[in-house]
């Protein structure tokens, strides 16, 4: 069996762009998988047909093997841009190695661990009482944990004091909302760039015993990290941002967090996605793989939630209404706030290609934040 052909697919949802890639064999078997939307989508496209040049002709079993190939003859240190690409590409290997052995995913890394998987799905609101709102509906639909930004959206205008307590303001409310009896987790998007304030911000949300803090600090210090987690008591979650194990391994090695959340759709596939598990396994550290994309990208988490022993819960976007229902078959359903599990061979879905004219690719921009004082505001 050999790889002869790949394709891409930008296809928009209203907010953003899905980025899906279909691997072709000479026996008829085709994979399918999903890249991270980094924005810069015509770019990652390019990067998918540029690293398919290690694909064609070749046996698409040997996943890990491709998977070298494209990392290392790429030679340079790949960016999120290729990262995305190249773990597309990994998704559909899988997806084939699936097919080919008649059996799903999970069942070639190592079976399951779970027979459904926990997730969490948003809540949002301008105001406490919005959000308050938002959270009851989520738990109405059967949800036992939710997550949502804990600043205001104005955040970038207030003084620390301020925004210290509108923040606790909104996560108050809906603790009140939703009770002691479910999950919240708190996103701060990795906005805060003073380590100090980070303390202040989580210290004021302890008494709401969040499941989780999300990137309470910009990414990319972890000396800053260690500080903050000398001095808060709320568990801390971050990795969206961060790729290949060699990307978690300082974060790991600290111990500077107690939740790991890389995305299978940059950090480097799903091989990896369960390397960098294991690796965090070793220092008791869970595993709540990021998933702010499409329904693909939705099958690929479940594999590897499904067959990983430290895995803590999955961030989750319902497939049940138009593009989402629509861009696959049979897009995975959640009851009573778990997934269920796929059931047929490789990811257990297929693009429905017929839909995609439906929701033509546009370019989209992140918002501009500025402060007070007309500096760039991190978003």
């Amino acid at each position: 069996m050999k790889i002869t052909e790949v394709k891409s697919f930008l296809v928009n949802n209203g907010a953003r762009n899905w980025i899906f890639v279909k691997v072709s064999t000479d026996t008829g078997l085709e994979g399918i998988g999903e890249a991270f939307n980094t924005l810069k989508d015509k770019a990652t496209e390019q990067a998918v047909h540029y690293l398919a040049h290690w694909l064609i002709g070749q046996d698409p079993l040997r996943i890990e093997h491709l998977w070298q190939s494209m990392y290392r003859f790429s030679r340079f240190p790949l960016g999120t841009i290729e990262m995305s690409a190249l773990s597309s590409l990994e998704h559909a290997l899988w997806d084939i190695a699936g097919k080919y052995f008649g059996t799903p995913i999970y069942n070639l890394l190592g079976g399951l661990c779970r027979d459904k998987i926990r997730v969490y799905t948003h809540a949002g609101g301008r105001t406490p009482e919005e959000l308050a709102q938002s959270a009851i509906s989520t738990v109405k639909k059967g949800y036992t944990a939710l997550k949502f930004a804990p600043f205001p959206k104005n955040y970038s205008l207030l003084r620390e004091n301020e925004l210290i307590d509108e923040t606790a303001a909104r996560v108050g409310a809906v603790r009140e909302a939703v009770g002691e009896n479910v999950d919240i987790c708190l996103d701060v998007h990795g906005i805060i760039f003073n380590p100090a304030f980070a303390v202040r911000v989580s210290q004021a949300l302890e008494e709401y015993k969040p499941f989780f803090l999300e990137e309470p600090l910009l990414y990319d210090n972890m000396e800053a990290w260690s500080k903050l987690a000398a001095k808060v008591n709320i568990p801390i979650a971050t990795g969206e941002r961060l790729f290949t194990r060699y990307g978690f391994r300082k974060i790991l090695e600290n111990q500077i967090v107690d939740i790991i959340q890389p995305d299978p759709c940059v950090c480097g596939g799903i091989l990896e996605t369960k390397k960098i598990a294991a690796m965090a396994e070793t220092y008791y550290i869970n595993l709540a793989p990021h998933n702010p994309l499409g329904p693909v990208a939705t099958s690929v988490c479940a594999h590897i939630d499904a067959s990983t022993p430290n895995f803590l819960i999955q961030e989750h976007i319902p497939d049940d209404k138009p593009p989402r229902s629509e861009v696959v078959t049979e897009p995975l359903k959640v009851e009573k706030g778990y997934l269920k599990l796929p059931t047929k061979p490789g990811l257990g879905l297929e693009l429905n290609e017929e839909a995609f004219t439906k929701y033509p690719y546009k370019p989209v921009y992140r918002e501009e934040l500025y402060n007070e004082d007309g500096s760039v505001a991190l978003t």
